[in-house]
């Protein structure tokens, strides 16, 4: 994204690019609703985000709006000076990740895809690690 675009104080970089995720998704990134590069707080040791929206048909009336059923993404910007080095910790560990948990999300059942679920990607003292919500 250009410097002018970025929405981001000078300190801030995302460390994925478009063309990263586009490049390990491949034709499963068609199956992706939202791709967001967040600009709020800190996010702490988030690098990555992967979530399924489920549909809601508990809530009559107020369920989730069909488009928005699916996988989406969120990339976390992270320090300036410490970009390189978080950008291939990524490409090298987390995008295959991501690439095998997409995969079996579109794969799952439909009872995995009637529930919501989230998963993080944290990288603390240059270790990656995940860890998957519901």
């Amino acid at each position: 994204m250009s410097a002018r675009n970025r929405r981001l104080p000078r300190h801030r970089a995302w460390p994925l690019t478009t063309s990263d995720i586009n490049a390990c998704l491949g034709p499963d990134m068609s199956r992706v609703k939202d791709l967001q590069f967040l600009t709020g707080h800190d996010s702490g040791t988030i690098v990555l985000g992967a979530a399924w929206v489920a549909p809601n048909p508990r809530n009559y009336g107020r369920g989730i709006h069909p488009d928005m059923v699916g996988l989406h993404m969120d990339v976390h910007p992270v320090d300036a000076t410490r970009r390189a080095a978080i950008r291939a910790v990524l490409r090298a560990q987390a995008l295959p990740q991501l690439h095998d948990w997409i995969t079996r999300a579109i794969a799952a059942d439909e009872t995995w895809q009637l529930t919501p679920h989230q998963r993080y990607w944290h990288l603390s003292d240059g270790h990656l690690t995940h860890r998957d919500e519901e």
